[in-house]
């Protein structure tokens, strides 16, 4: 049931541990929101051109967004969303003055959601 997506600059193609990163990141989720790992599902989109405020080059971005279906307690999305971004640190290697702008969210999907 967790849907995973990551956005990330094209810039981070080779610094991005994108395989490392999920697979370290469905336990992550599965212990923190009570479910099994083989319902996590992860996908990346790598994003060609991305500005952040006024630099028009040197920034790139990763924002990991992490949809649950209900029922768990702002406290618990909010301690999942900071583990994700401590764990993303740690896949992703410096590029030579390129300035890495993480963010993460934990929402609710939506009561439509529906998986076959």
């Amino acid at each position: 049931m967790p849907q995973i997506t990551v956005d990330y600059s094209a810039e981070l193609d080779d610094a991005f541990d994108r395989r490392g990163f999920a697979l370290a990141l469905h336990p992550l989720v599965a212990e923190t929101v009570t479910t099994q790992v083989p319902n996590c599902k992860t996908r990346f989109r790598r994003v060609e051109e991305s500005f952040v405020g006024e630099t028009p080059e040197g920034d790139a971005i990763v924002h990991v967004s992490i949809g649950l279906l209900s029922g768990r307690t702002p406290e618990t999305k909010v301690r999942l969303t900071q583990a994700v971004l401590d764990l993303l640190a740690g896949h992703l290697k410096p590029v030579d003055e390129l300035v890495v702008h993480a963010s993460a969210e934990t929402r609710e999907l939506d009561p439509s959601y529906r998986k076959n």
